[in-house]
């Protein structure tokens, strides 16, 4: 199926007539992306689920006031990420634990889940990536899964990419002395 470009969808969103289909051509073209943002960032399958749902919810309430000062998925991935860190920032206040004690308990229910099918080393490295302050982890997920630029992270964090690219290669070092001190047996 052809991918539809965003400035049609725009466009069909900007008609009262074909409105639902624009929001359906964004759903089928960028749900699954969000998806995967959020969980890599969240953990658990059902909040994450929730979150996404809050996110298009977000979405359509907005995208007629969308200017187009930044491109559609960017804009989307803002609003995704400033869920995501407004839940794990809830969680944390709901709990009164600190962050990190969130991230063990994100990291033990990622052992347990039945949504998550990698190998050791995945699992590992879903927990190497629980070990970073939320900066970092943010930026690597873009960065290494999303594989977003630089330039788009910093639109979506409203941060430097010189700052980004400090936070990312830290993160990796993090992550590379978490994997190599671990002993994972395959």
């Amino acid at each position: 199926m052809k991918q539809v470009e965003d400035a049609e969808i725009l466009e069909k969103f900007s008609n009262e007539k074909t409105r639902n289909e624009a929001f359906n051509l964004l759903l089928s073209k960028y749900q699954q992306k969000i998806y995967w943002h959020i969980r890599r960032l969240v953990i658990d399958h059902d909040d994450t689920d929730d979150l996404v749902q809050d996110v298009f919810i977000k979405v359509w309430r907005n995208l007629e006031k969308f200017r187009s000062d930044s491109q559609l998925y960017t804009w989307i991935y803002r609003i995704a990420t400033n869920e995501s860190i407004t839940f794990l920032n809830k969680k944390k206040q709901r709990n009164n634990t600190p962050l990190d004690e969130v991230s063990e308990e994100l990291a033990d229910s990622l052992v347990e889940s039945a949504y998550f099918n990698g190998d050791k080393l995945q699992l590992k490295l879903q927990q190497a990536l629980l070990t970073l302050p939320e900066k970092q982890r943010l930026v690597f997920n873009m960065k290494y899964f999303d594989d977003l630029k630089y330039e788009e992270i910093s639109e979506i964090l409203g941060t430097s990419v010189g700052a980004l690219k400090a936070s990312f290669h830290i993160a990796a070092k993090k992550i590379e002395t978490f994997l190599l001190n671990d002993d994972i047996s395959f």
